[in-house]
């Protein structure tokens, strides 16, 4: 996946909504690609928590989700922060 800060799609979300119609979807995302398992284990250390994650392509997120299917198109808005830094900053 390429996770977006939620400032930052606070921001985009704004600029789409004050302007002209564009007339089609805007594709945004963060700047880098992450995997989900291992944003979820920084998640959790940053917060002091520990639990033990599994990955399993069991269930609803399974192998349907693998891949590029998550991440933005070639033309994607990319916005500035990355993971770590939303992260640095209190990931509330």
């Amino acid at each position: 996946i390429q996770p977006i800060a939620p400032d930052d799609i606070a921001q985009v979300l704004a600029e789409i909504a004050a302007g002209p119609p564009l007339g089609r979807y805007v594709d945004v995302a963060g700047p880098e690609t992450q995997d989900l398992v291992d944003m979820a284990r920084r998640t959790n250390d940053a917060h002091g928590r520990t639990v033990k994650l599994v990955p399993t392509w069991d269930g609803p997120l399974g192998e349907e989700l693998a891949g590029n299917v998550l991440l933005p198109g070639k033309d994607a808005r990319l916005a500035p922060t990355t993971f770590d830094e939303w992260l640095a900053a209190g990931a509330r």
